[in-house]
Parts: structure tokens; C-alpha cells; sequence
């Protein structure tokens, strides 16, 4: 009966780019390996221009890349390099992932749409991270840090199988997670910047 409904298909796809980016956000090869591993297996379908990302070669490097990315997050100072790249990076995998799911619309409209819901997700989500653990070690003095990249990768992880099982549930909780992440980011890093400001002074 769904089927039915003008545009349904788009709205679904919709739903499915906005978790995939969300989840980019958390981390960034995680879902593109989770996404690679299953139209490998053909249990999702992928259209004709992203058949590379279904390809043996992208399965492995980006499992390969998923694997160091959440063990490099352990790692002190390594954590914090990460930081300064994750926002680009969870914006270009972001944008790829959701346009993967528009392949019929044309290529303007398709990466247009791409770059402004999934990059906009994904790095929203990602910078809004960043600043928690930025505040985190602030606060811990690194402590905490493994805290925060453990529920990443569980942010990651769960963000993505929702997107690819039940899409609706996981656009629902990305608009969620942006919310709170835009909320509490911003308090994250006025309440570093005033740590700062204070220890100059």
C-alpha cells in the first residue's frame, strides 16, 4: 500500500541517507564498510554509479580503514589529530552514502541534495563530537575520551544497521541526535573556550 503513495521511494531513500550520514558522523568508515559489506553480498541493492562501492577492493579498504579509525580513537594525542580531519572527511563520506540512494535523480540535483542534507549531517554531528571530547579532555584531562569514542563507534554501529532496517526509526533519531548535539556541542566549547580564557587571564 506504501508503494503506492507519490514519492514514497524518495521519502525512504531520504530516510536512509539522513541515517547513513548521521552515522558518519559518529564515525567515518565504519558505514561506508557496513554499507560496502552488505551490497557485496547483494543484501542491499546499489545502483549502477556506485557499484564500485560493492566492488571487493572498497569492502576491504574501508574495512581495513574502519579498523584503525576506532582503535586510533584509543590513542592519546592520535585522538585529537583525528578531530582536525573527521569533519571534512564524515562530510564527504556523509554526502557519498546519501547520494548513493538518489542515483536517479541526475547529478546536479543528486550531489546538491547530497552535500547539503548528508555533508550537513555528518558534520554537524561530527564537529558537535569533536567538541565533546574536546571538552572531555578539558575536563578529565583525557580521561574520558575512551567514553566518548566507545559510544561513537556504538553511535555508528547502531545508526547504521537502523538506516539500512529501519530507516524511518533512524532519521528520526539522527534529527534527535542533531538537536542534541548542536545544544550540548555548543555548551562543550563555551565551556572550554571559558577554561581558556580564565587560565590566560
Amino acid at each position: 500500500m506504501l508503494d503506492q503513495v507519490p514519492y514514497f521511494s524518495y521519502v525512504i531513500s531520504a530516510f536512509i541517507g539522513i541515517g547513513l550520514s548521521a552515522a558518519t558522523g559518529f564515525r567515518v568508515f565504519l558505514p561506508l564498510f557496513a554499507v560496502s559489506l552488505a551490497s557485496y553480498f547483494h543484501w542491499i541493492p546499489m545502483s549502477e554509479s556506485f557499484e564500485w562501492l560493492a566492488g571487493l577492493p572498497a569492502l576491504i579498504t574501508t574495512g581495513i580503514a574502519t579498523v584503525v579509525e576506532i582503535l586510533a580513537y584509543y590513542i592519546p594525542f592520535v585522538d585529537h589529530l583525528l578531530d582536525t580531519v573527521s569533519v571534512p572527511m564524515a562530510t564527504v563520506a556523509g554526502s557519498i552514502l546519501f547520494a548513493s540512494q538518489f542515483a536517479e535523480l541526475g547529478t546536479f540535483p543528486q550531489w546538491a541534495l547530497a552535500l547539503i542534507a548528508g555533508g550537513g549531517t555528518a558534520a554537524t554531528i561530527s564537529s558537535g563530537f569533536a567538541g565533546i571530547r574536546a571538552a572531555s579532555t578539558a575536563t578529565t584531562g583525557g580521561l574520558g575520551n575512551s567514553v566518548v569514542g566507545t559510544t561513537e563507534t556504538a553511535g555508528a554501529g547502531i545508526m547504521t544497521v537502523l538506516a539500512m532496517v529501519a530507516p524511518i526509526i533512524a532519521a528520526i533519531l539522527a534529527i534527535i541526535l542533531l538537536v542534541v548535539v548542536v545544544v550540548y556541542g555548543r555548551k562543550a566549547w563555551r565551556k572550554l573556550r571559558g577554561k581558556k580564557t580564565a587560565s590566560t587571564e
